[in-house]
């Protein structure tokens, strides 16, 4: 135990987990004791009971529409991500790379971390009117502007011993930038963008809070400001929460999957393999992912197949679910197909060739 309180003491798997459920429940008793009794040390309309709360969820399916609201947002959320990232590399690797953009634009970059996203807000208004676009691009702009800069860092960090072995080897700048830069900074900056998960959750409240169309931010302007339903409101941010501790596990499986080189060690030649930061829970959460990850697929086909041609009647869950961000869930499943097919194409075909 004396360990425990040692500076920068590292932790046991077992003491990990022990602490985290305790710190959870310690936690959740703390909060149950402020706010019990007929006069609680807390008042309910500051904040409201564990069992209230958990009673809101039923209010907010009834009342609210909390399914659609949901899926509005995480179509949201990812649009703006995936916008962000799919702007931020090309541009990020460009100023990097080459002396002159990195000369005109870098001081550009770099300032434009300070501009406060909320102040820009009527900006986006003004260039796009209230709509889902305007939410989108909002939010990867405040994504964007953390990114980008990151990415130029990302490139400088890159080892020379790496750059000098593919020039001994007479590789050109398009194989340098290929075999070297590319994979060096994507994993890097694949920590980074777990990192960034948080700021979109916390711009998609101010950006769905605009022309009140749905969405968690805009129930949390309407239960909690307009209605004064607190435990509504803090229902919504436990929901929030618990979608962005699933992003980020999902986004560390990923990680696991594109880069399993940061997962390995060499403390001896019999270990030279062995994997470090993997858990028991990893595997299984692999696991589970992975079959999820097929039930999903097969249930998108079939979404989609029914968005043509209607065998489920007038009823199209993806366009009621996502509205205008449907393509955001099209472009990721395609992604997700095409590098299945290519590793089962590789399984499969390439072995017995």
């Amino acid at each position: 135990m004396s360990n425990l309180f040692e500076l920068r003491q590292p932790l046991s798997k077992s003491q990990r987990l022990y602490l985290g459920f305790g710190g959870i429940f310690l936690f959740i008793f703390i909060w149950v004791i402020f706010t019990s009794g007929a006069n609680p040390l807390v008042k309910p309309g500051i904040l409201p009971h564990p069992m209230r709360v958990l009673r809101a969820y039923a209010d907010l399916y009834r009342d609210n529409n909390l399914i659609k609201n949901t899926f509005l947002s995480i179509g949201l959320n990812l649009s703006g991500y995936i916008v962000a990232v799919l702007i931020s590399i090309p541009i990020g690797f460009v100023v990097g790379l080459y002396g002159f953009f990195r000369g005109a634009f870098q001081q550009h970059i770099d300032a434009i971390r300070f501009v406060p996203l909320t102040a820009v807000t009527g900006l986006f208004i003004v260039w796009f009117g209230i709509g889902t676009s305007m939410k989108v691009y909002f939010l990867a702009f405040g994504i964007l502007i953390y990114l980008l800069p990151t990415i130029v860092v990302r490139i400088y960090e890159v080892e020379d011993v790496y750059l000098k072995t593919v020039y001994t080897l007479g590789a050109s700048n398009w194989q340098t930038i290929k075999t070297v830069y590319f994979p060096a900074v994507m994993s890097k900056i694949s920590d980074d963008i777990r990192v960034l998960t948080a700021i979109s959750w916390t711009y998609i409240i101010v950006a769905e809070g605009i022309g009140d169309q749905g969405g968690l931010g805009s129930l949390i302007f309407r239960t909690g400001q307009r209605m004064g339903r607190v435990d509504k409101t803090f229902a919504i941010l436990v929901l929030i929460i618990l979608f962005g501790v699933f992003q980020d596990r999902i986004f560390a499986y990923l990680d696991r999957k594109f880069f399993p080189h940061k997962y390995q060690t060499k403390k001896s030649y019999e270990q030279a393999k062995a994997l470090k930061n993997v858990s028991v829970w990893d595997n299984i959460f692999d696991y589970v992912m992975e079959t999820v990850v097929w039930i999903t697929i097969g249930l998108y086909l079939l979404f989609t197949a029914n968005e043509i041609f209607s065998f489920f009647g007038q009823i199209k869950p993806l366009s009621y679910l996502f509205e205008d961000t449907i393509w955001v869930v099209h472009f990721i499943f395609i992604t997700i197909i095409g590098f299945k097919a290519k590793g089962l194409y590789n399984r499969y075909i390439l072995k017995s060739i």
